[in-house]
């Protein structure tokens, strides 16, 4: 038996997009999974396994990626229209408070929702990102995105992300990689692995001044008295210490995590960092205080 049920809804410019919904206590505020740029819900799978027997998660495909819709213009994958995707999704889930946890391009666009919706999240888990990206992991992201690569088996595909991010976990085993490969891809209708996501996501985000669009240290502030967690990784080259510790000393009630030895980004499932995650739970669902 599946955990999750598939959600879709539509998107302002007529996309069928696509979420997995993990059912759980509906009493607490729902945890909204937002993925990285080249990733996808599956990405969330264990930790919404993890946790939603205390909350319900939806864990969502952005525009683009997994088994949502790939847009007609592609300069429509940019951050903004994520996050209206998004509080299109809300709207239509009728959710008016929720946790969001967002990983890298998806933290970026939790911040954007925080300043779209205020006050309506109520707590917020930022992964490996913040209102400042490191110039060399952004010229790393660049240089690999969009590029198109299949293989015949799970095994190459699994190599293959071993060779490119072993720098990143560098403790891993084939089995990590294997798992990886497999959130990270699919097959298609010849049988081979290839890429999971439009390989058009790359043309915006190559134009400098694109990657948010916004000034995203105004919309960290939106994020007011929530308890905000920013979790990142020791070896990371998208967030940097000092950005993460002036991301903290900005907002009355967060924390930071940082867990050694690891890159871009932390999959949140590290025992480093299970604890922090539960703790954002329990203060998020907390009545608000009015």
């Amino acid at each position: 038996m599946t955990a999750f049920e598939d959600v879709y809804w539509w998107s302002r410019d007529g996309l069928r997009l696509h979420a997995r919904d993990y059912p759980g206590e509906r009493g607490a505020p729902p945890v909204l999974c937002l993925p990285g740029l080249t990733r996808n819900a599956r990405d969330y799978d264990l930790l919404a396994r993890r946790i939603s027997a205390r909350h319900r998660v939806l864990a969502i495909d952005l525009r683009g990626r997994g088994e949502s819709a790939y847009a007609k213009d592609p300069m429509s994958y940019v951050p903004l229209t994520y996050a209206q995707d998004i509080a299109g999704f809300l709207e239509e889930q009728k959710i008016d408070r929720f946790i969001a946890v967002g990983t890298s391009l998806g933290g970026i666009v939790t911040m954007l929702l925080a300043g779209m919706l205020p006050g309506r999240i109520a707590g917020a888990l930022l992964n490996d990102v913040g209102p400042e990206v490191d110039p060399v992991g952004l010229a790393r992201v660049r240089g690999h995105v969009g590029r198109s690569s299949t293989w015949p088996t799970w095994m190459h595909a699994a190599r293959a992300v071993q060779e490119a991010h072993a720098d990143i976990y560098p403790d891993w085993g084939i089995e990590d990689w294997l798992a990886m490969a497999k959130r990270l891809y699919r097959l298609n209708s010849a049988g081979r692995v290839v890429i999971d996501y439009d390989l058009k996501i790359a043309e915006p985000f190559r134009v400098p001044g694109n990657e948010a669009g916004a000034d995203l240290w105004r919309a960290l502030a939106a994020l007011g008295t929530a308890p905000v967690l920013v979790v990142r990784g020791g070896r990371s080259d998208i967030l940097t210490t000092r950005v993460a510790e002036r991301m903290v000393a900005s907002l009355p009630n967060a924390a930071l995590v940082t867990l050694p030895g690891i890159g871009h980004a932390p999959t949140l499932s590290e025992p480093g960092v299970q604890g922090a995650i539960d703790r954002l739970l329990a203060q998020a669902a907390e009545p608000a205080s009015t």
